[in-house]
């Protein structure tokens, strides 16, 4: 692009605001923190036959919903496992 921005590919527009989270199964992680803001992911079956991976703060469960595809999903759990959103210091 001319601006030097990258151009979004959006591959979720037609899942965003449209996944049904009431009977969603939140999960948390074993390394929780006292001040009740953790993470919490839930996997959801969208009516378009793929099951997304849903993550959200607990600390503001009515908040916003981050959505991962399943390839997303594998990519973010990979990069973690690498160091790659480890903190420098």
């Amino acid at each position: 692009m001319s601006d030097g921005t990258a151009p979004i590919y959006d591959d979720k527009a037609q899942v965003r605001g449209r996944l049904d989270l009431t009977s969603a199964e939140w999960r948390t992680g074993s390394d929780t923190s006292d001040d009740g803001g953790n993470v919490e992911i839930a996997d959801v079956v969208h009516t378009d036959g793929v099951t997304y991976t849903v993550m959200r703060n607990s600390a503001h469960p009515e908040g916003p919903v981050l959505v991962f595809t399943p390839a997303e999903w594998k990519a973010f759990v990979e990069g973690v496992r690498d160091g790659e959103f480890d903190e420098p210091w």
